[in-house]
């Protein structure tokens, strides 16, 4: 059935029982049989259900598309399959589609073309200019290095600014504010097209930025993503002049979050496990994020070997993440005080079976610097993950807990999050190739939001690792009475691996 917002509240304010006393601490219950069956074979089936789905719709599966409506319907088919309560929440939101290959070049001094998807790439609600702007390009308020990680504000502000002759492109660096805020500020201060560079003050903030503007910041303009290095070399150009040409289109549509809630479980004490379902317009989405889809589908058909379940799951399965993690935010902003205050925790799983991979942890205790700490008990969490992995001698690194996933509002809501993750665009450094293995100088996933993102592109091998800690965290979170918080000895743990050097977590 489909539900309403308000029948969806309903359901969360449903049954109001007394939770009993703390049992075991999250961490000390069993996992193995729930692991023995989820298994990669399971898993890879959804993944090519969603493969052949993607091939009857064009090979693409976005919000919007009967491509998205037919892994909905998969997906709700399946959920209720296993026994649980499904419920769908239609939304409508803002479409995009890229229809041909930009273009960009420099002009002055001296002619240079860049290489799509290479040196730069539209962004997501990028304005259409397929007759193409030439213009001089403007530096907006940069910090280029030296400098401290993610301290740029560059075109964060209108005061940025000042002084910015209309009619220029603007370059802004990315850091501190969303890319859609950047670029209405520059299209307010009468740029005729936006160019955002990597920030470079990190290995990981230096290649090729595929971003969004979010479907409620889109552009007239031309707005592309690029490099650091393309960046540095337009900022440091005297007399700079650019050819950008984009053709986008933009239009209002309809899709839906799918839900399946268990039918026993407080629901009091709600556990939400999320990927979104979508797909990007240009490819199937197989690893981003068929990959998380398909691992969740599969631990809720296995659910019952998960024991005694004390608290509600809810598996939920993102619409429209894609145009700037929609579904989830509608979702979380649509729920009221004491509903935020039933949910308890969210893993968030996207991407997941990576080709070229690392085993990435969200940093939910920020001890890796890489980003500000969660929600208290987002550092349990992560904890939960680092032991599970250290017990089967897998390697781990951590990874930014910024909110570019759906697990984003829920942290913005104060809920305590955590997840892993597999890479996407992100270049693998030598470092890494050592320990996880795979090619050096290489992409995690060299089909990142592109055509060739299907079936092939899913790395079994890790699929099913990031499979096993996936069950092995919900049962934790499933099980226990405790509070879901972040204990001292949590915080010592942070303190002691924010002190440890190197980037690696090899415990």
């Amino acid at each position: 059935m489909r539900m309403s917002l308000a029948a969806l509240g309903a359901l969360l304010c449903a049954s109001l029982a007394v939770a009993p006393a703390a049992s075991a601490a999250p961490g000390t219950f069993s996992s193995s049989a729930l692991r023995k069956h989820v298994n990669v074979d399971g898993i890879l089936e959804h993944e090519k259900a969603l493969q052949l789905i993607a091939d009857a719709n064009g090979g693409i599966r976005p919000s919007g598309s009967p491509g998205y409506d037919a892994s909905a319907d998969y997906v709700a088919r399946k959920l209720r399959a296993a026994g649980l309560k499904v419920t769908r929440q239609p939304f409508e939101f803002r479409f995009f589609e890229q229809l041909s290959r930009p273009e960009m070049a420099r002009v002055a001094p001296g002619a240079h073309v860049y290489v799509a998807e290479t040196d730069f790439a539209t962004m997501d609600y990028s304005g259409s200019a397929p007759g193409g702007v030439t213009a001089a390009v403007q530096a907006v308020d940069l910090t280029l290095p030296p400098g401290a990680p993610n301290t740029s504000t560059s075109g964060c502000e209108a005061a940025d600014f000042a002084g910015f002759v209309a009619g220029n492109i603007a370059l802004m660096q990315r850091g501190t504010c969303g890319f859609g805020v950047k670029a209405r500020n520059a299209q307010a201060a009468g740029a005729k097209g936006a160019i955002i560079f990597n920030e470079g003050q990190a290995p990981d903030r230096t290649e090729l930025i595929r971003g969004t503007l979010g479907a409620d910041n889109f552009t007239e303009i031309p707005v592309v993503g690029t490099t650091f290095a393309v960046g540095q070399e337009l900022a440091s150009s005297a007399g700079a002049v650019v050819r950008l040409r984009t053709e986008t289109f933009q239009e209002v549509r309809q899709t839906e979050n799918v839900f399946g809630d268990t039918r026993k479980g407080d629901p009091n004490r709600m556990i939400v496990i999320g990927a979104h379902l979508d797909s990007v317009p240009g490819g199937p989405g197989i690893n981003d994020n068929g990959s998380g889809t398909a691992q969740n589908l599969e631990i809720a058909e296995e659910l019952r070997h998960a024991g005694r379940v004390r608290n509600h799951l809810r598996f939920a399965f993102w619409g429209a993440e894609e145009a700037g993690l929609v579904g989830s935010t509608l979702f979380v902003e649509n729920l009221s005080e004491e509903e935020l205050a039933r949910i308890k925790a969210n893993l968030n799983y996207d991407m997941v079976a990576s080709p070229n991979y690392v085993r990435f942890v969200y940093d939910g205790d920020g001890s890796a610097g890489l980003s500000a700490p969660g929600p208290d008990g987002s550092g349990l969490i992560e904890r939960l993950f680092l032991d599970y992995f250290a017990d089967q001698g897998l390697a781990t690194e951590p990874t930014a807990f910024d909110g570019r996933s759906d697990y984003g509002p829920f942290i913005a809501a104060g809920i305590p999050a955590g997840g892993t993750f597999t890479g996407a665009e992100g270049i693998k450094t030598p470092e890494q190739a050592a320990i996880f293995g795979g090619t050096a100088g290489q992409p995690y996933d060299p089909c990142y939001h592109e055509a060739c993102d299907t079936i092939d592109n899913v790395n079994p091998t890790v699929l099913d690792q990031m499979a096993d800690a996936a069950a092995h965290v919900l049962v934790q979170l499933a099980r226990t009475r405790g509070d879901i918080v972040d204990s001292a000895d949590v915080r010592r743990d942070a303190s002691a691996r924010r002190q440890a050097e190197g980037p690696h977590d090899m415990r």
